[in-house]
């Protein structure tokens, strides 16, 4: 499993971002749940868990409002097929990384390709 916390999102390019990682990959929430945003919340951080598989549904190139802060959390080859995935449909910078035993941790920039 791959944690992946978005930062610096509004609402549309959170669902935006999950939806791509959904159709690609097996997510721990439902397809027809919808990211909620508490009264006054300012800075929100989105939650999912995602399983990266060898198989995924490739997705196209796809708008975002903004640029979006995303980090990855996981096993080495399950965060590499996230940040694939996440490619192909946007333009991705890497910010960061810190690599353990078993797992890393990536931090992204993502926006919408051009």
């Amino acid at each position: 499993m791959v944690t992946v916390s978005l930062t610096g999102a509004s609402k549309e390019d959170a669902a935006t971002v999950f939806g791509v990682l959904r159709t690609a990959f097996p997510t721990d929430r439902p397809a027809e749940d919808a990211l909620q945003e508490r009264p006054g919340e300012q800075h929100a951080v989105w939650t999912a868990e995602f399983k990266p598989t060898e198989e995924r549904i490739p997705t196209g190139p796809t708008p975002l409002e903004g640029s979006v802060a995303a980090t990855l959390q996981g096993g080495y080859v399950a965060v590499d097929r996230l940040c694939e995935a996440l490619g192909g449909s946007f333009a991705v910078q890497e910010q960061g990384s810190a690599s353990g035993d078993q797992e890393k941790e990536v931090d992204l920039r993502l926006g919408t390709k051009r």
